[in-house]
């Protein structure tokens, strides 16, 4: 049997106003003990899914364009995912893999060094999310390096934990309130943000001044090179509005890197695990990184992160980082089922579906006055509002009307950045599913600038 004959590959089937009476109930229960920090764009109370469709608690089916925040990267409850799951659940839930041994953990290891970029030896270490990844990295490369400083970049997401936090440049209401963070050192700079450059260029004729300003200005002016323990990156940054940068972009980071001596980190959570039509986004740039971090669609939805870094790197001692749950045997079950079924058929059909849908969604700039950039690899797609093609305004409001205006037609899709859309459907999506969401979306986009 096919990876995608395993899934349900329907369309949306709205039954109730929304949200229906039993959402709105739930919603109401919700807002009365549930932490007020979570951000809800629209009144979505899900019940069940399968493929890429997500059932709401009052028979509503919405077809999944957002994949939990890119993580279901098999679809909801792929059969085979489910089956390594429930086969796991009852040999063994729990010993601790930072005290006792797990088979599965070290196959799990071994692939996921098999797979990351670069010919060096890898090693591994497993945390329970993205944040966690993150925070091993930090502390990895504080440790190796004996080094305490930080570039990253602004736009940039890594984690909303402390350490973590501190590399985060995305919206400043995830720093408010906390006073100074304990992440100190680190220096934000501009991102590889072409339609946006801070410096006035364009990628055919921009001298990669976004990294040049490390050894022209940060190295000479505020930030010693020899204190720094490694640069950040996303590969597409996520959270910033799904960015691509040139290949040259990174080029020039590892040569800069190389000359300091200084670790390149790469933050996979969001592009990596097939999302780009490579395993890791870094592959389209050949680009390798000395530190790599995962999470999201590593195991379809249970909770594992992994800090993938060249062994020579991840020398740290017994007991100098650790997690309880971290790889626990349940989520290793899935991730192991995840990558095979990524590596069969789904990395692949994200490259080919999302290619298709890049042949159409270019012209979409020439038919709507208010779309001013789609940029995107594989099934990673942003689209950017503006005011004016010619100022390139940002238009945050026209971005969150056609979110929730797809909401009502059926299709979930979620911001990303200031004013941009973002498109991060399981891998198993269909061209006619494809099909569909730009039906929708060109309906509501064109609703939404009358």
């Amino acid at each position: 049997m096919k990876v995608m004959d395993a899934v349900r590959m329907d369309l949306p089937n709205l039954k109730t106003t929304l949200p229906g009476p039993k959402a709105k109930a739930i919603i109401d229960r919700d807002n009365k003990v549930i932490s007020p920090s979570y951000t809800r764009g629209y009144p979505l109370v899900a019940a069940r899914g399968e493929g890429a469709i997500i059932e709401d608690v009052d028979g509503n089916r919405f077809l999944d364009f957002n994949a939990g925040i890119a993580v279901v990267s098999t679809g909801h409850c792929h059969p085979q995912v489910v089956a390594s799951i429930q086969a796991q659940a009852a040999k063994l839930l729990h010993m601790s893999g930072t005290d006792f041994y797990y088979e599965n953990m070290v196959a799990l290891a071994e692939k996921l060094a098999a797979l990351a970029p670069g010919d060096a030896t890898k090693r591994v270490y497993f945390g329970n999310s993205g944040t966690e990844a993150v925070e091993a990295a930090i502390k990895l490369a504080k440790y190796h390096s004996g080094r305490d400083k930080f570039i990253a970049f602004l736009g940039g997401f890594h984690g909303r934990t402390l350490g973590s936090l501190g590399l985060t440049g995305s919206k400043s209401v995830q720093k408010k309130g906390y006073g100074n963070l304990p992440m100190q050192g680190v220096t934000h700079i501009p991102y590889a943000y072409c339609y946006r450059c801070a410096y006035g260029k364009t990628p055919d004729s921009c001298a990669v001044e976004c990294v040049k300003v490390i050894e022209e200005q940060l190295f000479k002016t505020i930030l010693p090179a020899e204190e720094v323990a490694a640069i950040m990156v996303e590969p597409v940054q996520g959270e910033g509005g799904y960015v691509v940068p040139p290949k040259k972009f990174f080029d020039e980071l590892r040569a800069v890197a190389d000359r300091h001596g200084i670790l390149l980190m790469f933050d996979e959570v969001q592009s990596g695990m097939g999302r780009t039509g490579k395993m890791f986004a870094s592959q389209h740039f050949d680009a390798v990184p000395d530190i790599m971090t995962l999470a999201k669609g590593i195991a379809s939805g249970m909770p594992l992160g992994a800090t993938v870094a060249r062994a020579d790197v991840m020398d740290w001692k017994p007991g100098a980082h650790a997690s309880t749950f971290g790889g626990n045997p349940v989520c290793i079950a899935s991730a192991l089922t995840t990558i095979e079924l990524l590596e069969q058929e789904l990395v692949d059909n994200a490259a080919t579906v999302g290619a298709h849908m890049m042949a159409r969604m270019k012209q979409w700039p020439s038919k709507f006055p208010n779309v001013g950039d789609v940029r995107g690899l594989g099934l990673m797609i942003g689209i950017e509002f503006v005011k004016d093609q010619a100022t390139r305004e940002r238009h945050p409001e026209m971005r969150n009307m056609v979110e929730n205006k797809a909401f009502e037609q059926g299709l979930l899709v979620l911001g990303a950045g200031q004013n941009s859309l973002r498109l991060c459907p399981p891998l198993v999506v269909t061209k006619d599913q494809a099909d569909f969401a730009m039906d929708v979306l060109e309906n509501v986009i064109r609703d939404s600038a009358a």
